[in-house]
Order: C-alpha cells, then structure tokens, then sequence
C-alpha cells in the first residue's frame, strides 16, 4: 500500500494549502490524509468519491489527489469534474501498477500528475508540493491580472513583500525631515525611485527634483555641474552657470553614486554642506541653496572610508538616514507584481491592451536570479513583449538564459560536505543526457528508460523543453553545483 510508513514522512518546505483526497479504501484514505497533514497541508480525506465532488463544489481546494480505480465513481471521473469547474485546481490521480493506461487516460482529461501503488511518501510530498506551487502561481497570475485589467497602477516603488515594506516604512518616517539620506543597493534595484519617493512625501515636494550620476561626470567638469562656475572660469565657460545645488533649492538634489567623487571634490561638497552655501568654480562670492541632499551608492562606504577612497567626515555628514535596498533576488515576491507593472507601461506606450503571463513563464520569472535586479526585469519583460506572438507571454519569448536557468536547490552531504542536487534536478539532466544518446528519438528514449512516450513528453514540458524532437545539448551529470 505504502513504500514508506508515514512515520517516515519528512519535508524541508511544509505544505500550505487545501487537500481533497479521495480514496474508497478507507485505510489508504486515513494514511494519505495523515501524510499530508503532518507534512502542514489542510487535508479533507473522503471514501466516497461521490460525497468528494460534492463537496468540491462547495468549499475551496488547492490540489486534490483522487485514486483512479474505484466503483462508486471512477477517477478518471473525478478529475473531468474537477476540470469542469475549476481547472486551475491540479489534480493528482493514484493508480496501481497494472492501470498504467488507465493513469495516462487521466493525464489526457487534465490531470496534473500521477503516483503509483505502493504510494512512496516521499513522491506524495514532492508531487502535492509542485501541485501546490502551480496553484499558488495560478492565483497570483489572476490576481495581477485582474489589477491590469481594472487600469489601476501601483505607486512608483512596486513590491508587496516584507523587505520592502520596512523600506517604506522609513522612506515615510525620513521623508518628513530635512536630515540627508544615504541609499545603498545594488545596481538595478531602484535607488532614485526611493529618493523620488522621499521627495514627493517630503514638505519639498513642490520644489524641485535634481539628479546627477556622479559616476557619469568626467572629473574635470564635476565641480562645474555641481557648484556652478562664472562666465570665464575656463575655455568653454561662455556665460555664468549656478549649478545643481542653487538648482535644487527648493527642493532636492540627488547624488547617484557619491562614491565616485574624486577626494578633492569630497572636501568642497563637505564645506558645502557645512556652510549652505556654494562657491562657484572662477568666482570669489559664495551663493547660499536650500536643498535637501539624497545620496547613494552600489559601493560599501565604510569600506570605502578604511580604504581612505572617501572622506570620514563627509561620510557622517551623508550619512544621516541609510536606507539599505534589497536586491531582486530577495524579494522573489514582488517578481510577478513588478512584470505586471512593466506590462501595464508598455501598455499605455503603444496603446494596446497589457498582455498577460501564463503560469509557466511566472515560474521562470520566479525561479531566475536576477543578478541586474529591477532593471534586467524590465529588460526582459520589454523584450519579451517585442518578441510575444500571443496575448499571453510564452516561455520561447523570454532570453535564453532565463528559459535555461535552474534555480541551485541543494543540500549538504552529511560525509563531506559536498553540495548535491534535488532529485528532481538529478532527474532532468538524466533524461536530457539520454535523450541527447538517443539522437532526440523520444520513443528509444522512453524505452531505455522504462516509461512511456507520453510520461516523456510530459516531463519534458514540465522542464519548458518545447523543441523536444530536437537533441538537446547535454547537461553536465556531476551532483556539484554547475
């Protein structure tokens, strides 16, 4: 009945989700149902297939898992109704080892998946895991559609997750002030959309918004841009200048990238700070500003600062407020929300209705690493809206290092320490590897490997492999991290 007693049962992730079981053996009913509670899901086991469905059509359900050779109502049955209504709720069919044709028919009607009898615990968990998954994306995807559709837009720093929302959180507390700020993040992540944001909520606001990338200044004209210069200070200076700080009063300046000011423009921007006031570059009279400064930067300033490459003193005097912005990569949840938003831009662009994002390509977007933050996001969903065919976006139309990333799901090795893959992944490059021997003939594929030509093709699609008649290259077998 079961390869694994459920005392065996064990999870690194815990479920979360509503499990409709169904299975007219009792007994198997009452062991999956504990199986699946213990491993955190809410479960409602049922014998009666018929009394199942009927309360499908009631309450709610994230994943059911449904045996197929049962008298009162087939499984094959019980997945056709399910699809009927609700067809984003996956469905997880179990068959004994002589129904294979039987569990394929199910996966014919829209069934999600299928495990065979005895059931291993371990493959139940792993299967209502990625069913649950695939219905939690379900919902996002149709939940943000839904904002699209309804013309509503976000506010301008987008993102719904916890590290964001302490972000705002001090954004709103600074923003009242005039104390300068400090934003440190990566590239990509969005620094002047926080320092706009903490314009527009600052008693400022209706002054104005100057920005500068002190990276893309040459050096010998940085001291100009920012301090002004009067009309004969050099060969090009025709006529007087007053420069971005008397520019900005008012209102706020932005300094992108402070620390690449070269040292002898740190000490005039310190003196600037501590006066009020400016000296144009050529002239002997100093000009006072009122302007509130907002700096940042990709680099570690207090590193910076033991390196003697930024000034100590200018450091404290910049320094006041530091707002740290997390990359991409850790606020996976707002991935979806952000595409969303690109979406709805290049929408309002062109004119034409926001295209929408289908399961498979939330979960690349999900799973990718985004080392170019928010702006390699946008990078891509622009692209993939130039390449779209459809009014949805497809896995082909996203750049091929995002269609071929593999998130580095590991774990330690208890002997050495070495990092090894998830079955899953184990799994994918085996079969790739054979299909690639087979010269990408899939029914010599299926063969050699022991299952069908369908559970083939199935797999394949799951790992976004479209072109599957053609061999793929071969993926590296060594468990070690590629």
């Amino acid at each position: 009945m079961f390869a694994a007693s459920e005392r065996d049962v064990t999870s690194p992730t815990p479920l979360q989700g509503r499990v409709l079981v169904i299975d007219d053996d009792e007994t198997t009913c009452e062991l999956l149902g504990t199986a699946l509670t213990r491993l955190g899901a809410t479960v409602r086991a049922f014998s009666s297939p018929k009394a199942a469905v009927e309360v499908f059509a009631r309450e709610e359900f994230d994943a059911v898992i449904t045996d197929l050779g049962m008298k009162e109502m087939s499984g094959i049955e019980v997945c056709e109704r399910v699809q009927s209504s609700r067809v984003d709720v996956p469905v997880i069919v179990v068959t004994g080892q002589g129904t294979m044709d039987a569990a394929i028919g199910a996966l014919r009607v829209g069934a999600y998946d299928f495990l065979t009898k005895p059931v291993d615990m371990k493959l139940l968990a792993a299967a209502t895991g990625r069913a649950l998954r695939q219905r939690a994306l379900s919902e996002e995807v149709k939940h943000l559609r839904s904002i699209v559709a309804s013309g509503s837009r976000p506010a301008p720093i987008i993102g719904g997750s916890s590290v964001m929302r302490s972000v705002y959180d001090l954004v709103g507390r600074v923003a009242a002030s005039d104390a300068s700020v400090l934003i440190h993040g990566e590239t990509g992540t969005g620094k002047e959309l926080v320092a706009r944001a903490i314009h527009q909520q600052s008693s400022k606001k209706s002054g104005p918004f100057v920005a500068i990338n002190c990276a893309a200044v040459p050096a010998n004209l940085i001291e100009s841009e920012l301090f002004g210069h009067a009309r004969g200070a050099f060969t090009d200076a025709k006529a007087q200048r007053s420069g971005l700080f008397v520019e900005a009063s008012g209102g706020t300046l932005f300094l992108d990238e402070i620390g690449e000011l070269p040292l002898e423009i740190q000490a005039k921007l310190l003196r600037a700070l501590q006066e009020r006031k400016v000296r144009p570059v050529g002239s002997n009279a100093e000009v006072p500003f009122d302007a509130r400064l907002v700096s940042a930067t990709n680099r570690d300033l207090d590193d910076e600062v033991e390196q003697h490459r930024f000034r100590e003193d200018l450091y404290y005097r910049v320094n006041v407020v530091k707002i740290a912005l997390p990359p991409l990569r850790e606020r996976a949840g707002d991935v979806l929300e952000l595409a969303h938003h690109f979406l709805g831009i290049l929408a309002s662009r062109s004119g034409q209705p926001a295209l929408s994002i289908s399961t498979a390509v939330a979960e690349r977007l999900m799973d990718y690493h985004w080392p170019g933050n928010v702006r390699e996001l946008e990078n891509c969903i622009e692209r993939a809206v130039a390449l779209a065919r459809y009014a949805e976006l497809a896995v082909d139309d996203l750049p091929e290092k995002i269609r071929s990333y593999r998130p580095e799901r590991f774990v330690v090795a208890a002997d050495d320490a070495s990092e090894v893959m998830k079955m899953e992944e184990v799994e994918r490059r085996y079969v790739l590897r054979a299909l690639s021997l087979m010269g990408g003939n899939k029914t010599r594929t299926a063969e050699v490997l022991g299952f069908d030509r369908r559970t083939l093709h199935r797999k394949l699609e799951r790992w976004g492999i479209a072109d599957a008649d053609r061999p793929p290259s071969s993926p590296p077998l060594s468990p070690l991290r590629s």
